[in-house]
């Protein structure tokens, strides 16, 4: 596929997505959304792709929603209002939910829905330089459709601070509360971004797919019978697959599993 606002790269078994719309800080319009949701759907349906890495071109990650299209969509009927905003809702859904393990690269900003990108992702990898911020009250808005991204991210102590205030969050308050998983030096982010990929390589595909099926089903639930019957049976699930008989063997043998195999050929 092509598009207007954003590059889709290949290199081996790693996907590069790159927001493509830096004379704007890569800010979300209708079309950078359905272009983000398309990519993001063709990309959950090719097993050759391991891993998926967000980032921005130009000087930041994203600085959210383009104003002007927000102030357009305000004035619309309240059918259509939502309509619009439903589909940044599902967009953002389709990236948490990818079977694919997901890198947000940030460098500059990520305010409003550029934050709520990078708390989609299973990992988020900022630059030094990197401010993050749901900048929404400050322009009468709310983070409605990001916040269950980034409450998942920060916990939500954390958000009735940062919803409220609006405050700029460096890249090393960003890891403290959880946001960030690493950070880097500008000229060091991609070789950090490139030893996360490495050590995801070594996993098995199927397997990471059904971890991060397994985070979604236990995560905020309070231990009972019914979570105990679900990850037995989750675990007994994977267990039978060809991939862990595979995985066990070749670790029990002292081999390399076929996908670590894979993945060194394409390297």
């Amino acid at each position: 596929m092509s598009y207007q606002f954003l590059q889709l790269e290949q290199q081996g078994q790693v996907a590069y997505v790159w927001l493509n719309r830096p004379e704007l800080h890569n800010a979300f319009n209708t079309t950078v959304i359905e272009e983000l949701h398309a990519c993001f759907k063709q990309i959950h349906t090719r097993d050759e792709i391991r891993v998926v890495v967000l980032a921005g071109r130009g000087k930041s990650f994203s600085a959210g929603a383009d104003l002007n299209w927000m102030k357009q969509a305000g004035q619309t009927s309240s059918a259509e209002n939502e309509a619009d905003a439903l589909k940044l809702a599902q967009m953002l859904d389709v990236l948490a939910t990818l079977k694919q393990p997901t890198i947000a690269r940030v460098h500059g900003i990520a305010f409003g829905g550029g934050m709520g990108l990078a708390s989609a992702c299973d990992i988020c990898i900022a630059s030094t330089d990197a401010k993050f911020a749901t900048s929404e009250v400050r322009l009468g808005l709310a983070p409605s459709t990001i916040s269950p991204y980034v409450i998942r991210a920060i916990g939500a102590r954390q958000a009735s601070r940062y919803f409220l205030t609006a405050e700029r969050i460096s890249a090393r308050d960003a890891k403290q509360i959880g946001l960030a998983h690493e950070v880097a030096d500008a000229e060091d982010l991609d070789k950090k971004v490139q030893e996360i990929i490495d050590a995801l390589l070594l996993g098995g595909p199927h397997a990471q797919a059904a971890s991060k099926q397994l985070i979604q089903m236990v995560s905020n639930q309070t231990m009972s019978n019914d979570l105990l019957q679900q990850t037995a049976h989750h675990i007994a699930q994977v267990r039978q697959g060809s991939e862990a008989k595979e995985g066990l063997s070749a670790f029990l043998n002292k081999q390399q599993p076929a996908w670590v195999s894979n993945s060194n050929n394409n390297n």
